[in-house]
């Protein structure tokens, strides 16, 4: 039997990334979010949601610039990337408080923060207001990842990454657990000849 519960946005499990742009002085600035979804293989686009109500400066730089990074801490970033998510950027230099450092994005006018070992650059080709939150559609235009988190393919591997699940229902920080199947493969038992 399922019970009915209290109404809000469901974004669990979900990765905690952190989003960067550049302020309107050039400064690097970053926030930590969940609402983020990838939303389109060709053109290759992802989508984050920003809380408007909450005049968060990332947001602000975002949609000032037109251009974003995505990073996607490890576990063992938990603490930094949590300390970005509830700083303000307006009284913190969160990135250098925690001992971060950036570089220029490759293809955007945006921050690439070096410690994160899977960044994706991002420009903006869409934004819309749904409710309090703003979202905010950016094209991929280029990924980058840390040679450590590649598999013999040359592809990022989740296992070598371990990025961060955030669990909205009990506000807190899980890891990514061990294969269970394999994608595309599994489901092919009930299929009939």
């Amino acid at each position: 039997m399922k019970k009915s519960l209290e109404l809000r946005a469901v974004v669990s499990p979900t990765p905690a990334i952190i989003a960067a742009a550049y302020d309107e002085n050039g400064k690097a600035d970053a926030w930590t979010l969940a609402f983020y979804t990838p939303t389109s293989h060709k053109s290759p686009c992802l989508t984050i949601a920003i809380n408007a109500t909450a005049k968060r400066k990332t947001l602000k730089s975002i949609l000032r610039s037109g251009a974003f990074t995505i990073g996607y801490p490890s576990i063992e970033q938990a603490a930094e990337a949590d300390y970005i998510g509830i700083a303000s950027g307006y009284e913190h230099d969160k990135i250098a408080e925690v001992g971060w450092t950036v570089t220029r994005a490759e293809k955007v006018n945006a921050p690439v923060i070096n410690e994160l070992k899977l960044v994706v650059e991002c420009k903006v080709v869409n934004t819309v207001t749904i409710g309090s939150h703003v979202q905010i559609t950016g094209e991929v235009v280029n990924i980058q990842a840390d040679e450590s988190i590649l598999d013999e393919r040359g592809k990022y591997s989740l296992e070598k990454l371990k990025p961060i699940i955030y669990d909205e229902e009990n506000w807190r920080y899980l890891a990514v657990g061990e294969k269970a199947a394999d994608a595309f493969k599994c489901g092919l038992v009930f299929k009939k000849a």
